[in-house]
């Protein structure tokens, strides 16, 4: 494929449609999360399943601040599964909300966030931590997943754009070997750190 084709993949679909699909098979994750694994130890070393729980459910919330260019705050990530029962049903609520503020128009317009980086590169972020984080909550759960897959040439990029920077603050692992015949998505995995 050549990187002309690639780029053509890349803008076809809006964010707010990428980040729509990811949601769709993100929600069904961790609204099928039971409250007696909690504790379990996740792929993502520094997390617990509640822990990365509130930490996909604070991205999901500070991120449609970004999409209207609004400041975020990740200086704390809030308990919300310790709000209440129903965090699950909240959680569904705000990736929908999600969704919408992606989807307005100018949304991927312009710069965003404290780094005044690219709005589509800013909400691509959301769209891998979707992506990703299901796929950790999936593995730490006994769960089944599978992307979105008009998300995985989008992400590829946006991955190759901010390793460098997501390496060096600790948010990116190492990236890892995998063989030739690698899916896309295991590819996408590995170059986060993670062992498919």
């Amino acid at each position: 494929m050549n990187a002309n084709t690639n780029e053509t993949q890349t803008q076809a679909y809006g964010i707010g449609q990428l980040i729509g699909a990811a949601a769709e098979r993100a929600v069904p994750v961790v609204t099928g999360i039971d409250d007696k694994v909690l504790a379990e130890p996740t792929p993502c070393g520094d997390y617990d399943v509640k822990s990365l729980v509130n930490h996909l459910f604070h991205v999901v919330v500070e991120f449609q601040k970004l999409a209207v260019k609004q400041d975020s705050d990740f200086t704390a990530t809030p308990d919300r599964v310790g709000q209440g029962p129903d965090w699950r049903e909240r959680f569904a609520d705000q990736a929908d909300a999600l969704t919408a503020a992606w989807s307005a128009p100018g949304a991927e317009n312009g710069t965003t966030g404290a780094m005044n980086m690219p709005a589509r590169l800013v909400g691509s972020m959301a769209l891998l931590d979707l992506t990703v984080h299901a796929w950790d909550l999936a593995r730490a759960t006994g769960q089944a997943f599978e992307p979105a897959p008009q998300a995985l040439a989008p992400l590829a990029d946006a991955v190759a754009e901010l390793a460098p920077t997501a390496r060096s603050m600790g948010m990116f692992g190492a990236p890892v070997d995998v063989g030739p015949d690698a899916s896309p998505f295991d590819r996408l995995l590995a170059a986060t750190g993670r062992r498919p």
